[in-house]
């Protein structure tokens, strides 16, 4: 029997948020096109699903997504903005073991400005308040950090610590998920400085899952200044996404969409083994973005568990006799960059970042031929006014 997968579940393209540093918002999925519960049913056993989307909770039937997930994995944490509470709780009171992820990018002021969403933090924030009541245990924030909320990252670690709650970290990607390729750090130091200090938060904290978290904000550094991945890459291999059209893709990072197969039409083994598959691994293999998400890492991290691990420890030594045991000049890109050795210019080239690029959206061609016809904003305002509509 093979081992179990990781896999992520992206269930709608369609969004209500207007984060400026994803235009998905723009290039919504068609609601009957995106992936249906028989062919969830055919997806593999997986020991972890993300289910995002788009806005997961646009649809109106993810309590029976979860519920077919659950029969599959082991584990499942949905990715949301946290606007639609009622259907977030309702959910939550049938499977309180899920995890809920909300992206809240800094402090009040800074999130609803970076999200497009009225009144966004407050309703992410009393979501999450309203979660911890009901004693769900698998909840937090997630925060992309860019140069406009970087100095949010520790007071919202701060805010998310007291209240007892999960805390993850990413920082901008350009990738046809996000409908993107525009996005850069500009003031790379000031970045990694408050990297640097939620790194030792973390490290201070009692938290073993915390200390594994410092690991993965020091790789946030080493990717903002464009350098090789510090953990092998293995998606495709062990872990995949899943896209509204049923197509199987090895993640959300490459600039193009690449398909393994597709569900709708394939079993899972027919897809995993087949000769579209293998070409994308040997894609993989090959892959220069050096991305690093937490999709791919995670996997990476419990798999080569020593490199963190090893990690951990000398920093954790290195708390015991001072007051800060990380520095982010422990990294050699960092020391040259300030000491002039490498030019802004040349860092920025080490980025995905292309100021010309075509960006591809990863859209069928249905769903892209509402949009001669209507913007996607349009779209998804109408859609959301009709459900509401519907449920009154």
């Amino acid at each position: 029997m093979s081992p179990k997968l990781n896999g992520t579940v992206i269930v709608t393209y369609r969004c209500n948020a207007r984060c400026n540093m994803c235009n998905r918002y723009k290039a919504p999925s068609r609601p009957e096109e995106e992936i249906s519960l028989e062919t969830i049913r055919k997806l593999p056993p997986m020991y972890f699903t993300n289910i995002t989307g788009g806005e997961p909770f646009i649809r109106t039937d993810l309590k029976e997504i979860v519920r077919e997930l659950y029969k599959k994995s082991d584990r499942i944490v949905i990715s949301t903005n946290g606007f639609f509470t009622d259907r977030i709780v309702d959910l939550c009171r049938e499977f309180p073991n899920v995890g809920i992820r909300i992206s809240i990018e800094g402090l009040e002021q800074t999130n609803n400005e970076i999200r497009g969403l009225e009144d966004g933090f407050n309703r992410g924030y009393t979501t999450l308040k309203n979660l911890r009541e009901m004693g769900m245990k698998d909840v937090g924030f997630g925060m992309t950090v860019q140069d406009r909320n970087a100095p949010d990252l520790v007071p919202l670690y701060q805010i998310s610590n007291e209240m007892g709650m999960e805390f993850a970290t990413a920082s901008l990607h350009n990738s046809f998920y996000f409908v993107e390729s525009k996005n850069i750090i500009h003031d790379r130091p000031m970045v990694a400085q408050n990297f640097e200090n939620l790194v030792n938060k973390l490290l201070k904290s009692n938290s073993p899952k915390k200390w594994m978290r410092a690991y993965f904000n020091h790789g946030l550094i080493n990717y903002i200044y464009g350098q090789k991945r510090l953990l092998p890459c293995d998606m495709s291999f062990d872990t995949f996404f899943i896209d509204p059209y049923g197509d199987v893709m090895p993640c959300n990072g490459t600039k193009d969409k690449e398909v393994m197969g597709n569900l709708n039409d394939q079993t899972w083994d027919e897809l995993w083994n087949s000769p579209e598959a293998e070409a994308v691994r040997k894609k993989v293999r090959c892959c220069d973005r050096n991305c690093w998400m937490i999709g791919s890492v995670s996997p990476a991290m419990h798999k080569y568990i020593w490199v963190p691990g090893i990690w951990v420890v000398w920093h954790k030594f290195k708390a015991l006799i001072m007051k800060k045991p990380y520095s982010m000049y422990e990294n050699k890109i960092v020391r040259d960059y300030r000491d002039g050795k490498v030019t802004k210019a040349e860092l920025d080239r080490c980025s995905t970042c292309n100021l010309c690029g075509v960006t591809n959206d990863g859209l069928s061609d249905a769903s892209r031929e509402q949009l001669k016809h209507k913007t996607g904003e349009e779209i998804v305002d109408a859609d959301i006014a009709a459900q509401i509509d519907v449920s009154v």
